[in-house]
């Protein structure tokens, strides 16, 4: 069955097909290294990364690319703010960074290029730009002339006069006309900047993404390039400019944008207070948890955050785990695993994925397999351990595909062990007031007890 992706581009979803065979070459813009993760970023790290993962589980070959930009003015505002030098500022982020994914649980991409890295690329970028008039350099600051470029405002749906009306457009006499925009931008004094055949300076947001993902994909045109709807209009517009002026190619073939992040029906900001860091998150919640919460949206959906919704995603997560811990112990004690799984529900779940990444109906496929696990439990079922077996095999299958783990527990310290041990001679005992002593002992470390017919399961509250 085809895959069908909604494209930005054409507004409409289509087939799938990469230039080269079953290769699918996928970038995504990724941090700008100036402050700590936040919860918008990690939906856009997240849901981007499911995409990778289920291409695969597809039989594709990914390669698959998110950039750093470690060069931009909100670094430079950040290290005056803090009073700290550019290195300091960016070498701390991107620590930050990598740990937050580690946390998140998301694989590092095939190639994760820093644009600093890319500078003299991106000098020869621009040079070739300028020679074929699609840019022009006005004492040491280089534009990009949007009127030369036909298709602009394809992406974002507008003609050039919306954009020169909607958008918030700084103004700066040197540019011919106040929608182009910098390819180079001069350096001011004390900023962080590189040689240039224009004086020094560094480069334009914009161009970065352009040189990285070209170069790592060793292609002029990729298959997918996804970021945020955020980044529609200017961003991705302008890169589609440069791009195709320079090579006279398409830039994408699919352009895949995730919905925004509120907090409580409101833009997230810190000077409303609802800044909320993945730091803060994972005080309070497992990352799996995120990310059963980023999953019960459509990734092209805006999606509101509150902790009450995450109260109520933890339930959900319980009620799977605790299930996966059941069929775990029967597992075990028939001897291990049916080797397939319900082809119903495979085919259910892989309707969903294909008709562009629909993880909350791919999500629900799941829930429905909990929900027939529960009712073979407590009934006679005819070959009800072989459908247990499957249901397993099943939900470890497509939740690795989400990155989660349900059978994943905390650690467990020697004197917890110990109570669950010492718990389960008490019923075998019948001393059910004891056994009820433990289980309230055991609620006070957080651990929740469960008797069932396969014996006592237990979860981290």
């Amino acid at each position: 069955m085809a895959i069908l992706i909604h494209n930005s581009l054409t507004k409409k979803k289509e087939e799938l097909v990469p230039l080269d065979g079953k290769t699918v070459r996928m970038y995504s813009c990724g941090v700008t290294v100036y402050d700590k993760c936040h919860i918008g970023h990690a939906r856009s790290l997240y849901i981007f990364d499911v995409v990778r993962r289920y291409l695969k589980y597809r039989g594709y070959d990914i390669r698959f690319v998110r950039n750093i930009t470690d060069v931009d003015d909100k670094i430079i505002n950040k290290a005056k703010e803090l009073n700290k030098s550019f290195d300091d500022v960016v070498r701390e982020n991107i620590k930050a960074y990598e740990r937050d994914l580690k946390n998140l649980g998301i694989r590092k991409a095939d190639r994760e290029p820093r644009a600093t890295k890319y500078i003299p690329k991106i000098i020869a970028f621009v040079e070739a730009l300028i020679k074929k008039g699609f840019a022009y350099e006005v004492d040491g600051d280089v534009y990009y002339s949007v009127r030369k470029f036909k298709n602009y405002g394809r992406l974002s749906g507008q003609s050039i006069d919306q954009m020169i009306e909607a958008a918030r457009i700084e103004q700066d006499p040197k540019k011919r006309d106040p929608l182009d925009f910098a390819l180079w931008k001069k350096a001011k004094e004390g900023e962080k900047c590189w040689p240039s055949p224009w004086g020094k300076g560094r480069p334009g947001w914009h161009i970065e993404c352009s040189c990285m993902s070209m170069n790592e994909l060793k292609s002029e045109t990729i298959d997918i390039h996804a970021g945020g709807r955020d980044l529609i209009f200017p961003h991705h517009e302008n890169e589609i400019a440069q791009s195709e002026a320079l090579t006279g190619k398409p830039f994408a073939r699919h352009w895949i944008h995730h919905g925004l992040l509120t907090i409580n029906g409101q833009k997230m900001s810190k000077s409303l207070g609802n800044f909320i860091t993945l730091d803060e998150v994972f005080e309070r919640y497992s990352s799996d948890i995120l990310k059963l919460f980023f999953l019960q949206s459509h990734y092209a959906s805006p999606v509101d955050f509150s902790w009450e919704k995450m109260e109520e995603v933890k339930k959900a997560y319980g009620r799977v785990s605790i299930l996966m811990k059941k069929l775990d112990k029967i597992n075990k004690a028939t001897g291990g695993m049916g080797s397939d799984w319900s082809l119903k529900r495979k085919t259910e779940f892989e309707s969903a994925m294909d008709d562009d990444f629909n993880t909350p109906k791919a999500l629900s496929v799941i829930y429905d397999m909990v929900n027939d696990c529960n009712k073979f439990m407590n009934s006679d079922t005819e070959g009800k351990q072989f459908l247990l077996r499957r249901a397993m095999d099943f939900i470890r299958e497509v939740s690795d595909i989400f990155g989660i783990n349900f059978l994943k527990e905390s650690e467990i310290s020697v004197e917890e062990e110990k109570l669950l041990m010492e718990r389960i001679k008490a019923r075998e005992n019948k001393d059910f007031k004891k056994s009820d002593e433990l289980r309230d002992a055991l609620k006070t470390k957080g651990i929740i007890v469960e008797d069932t017919k396969e014996g006592q399961v237990w979860r981290r509250a």
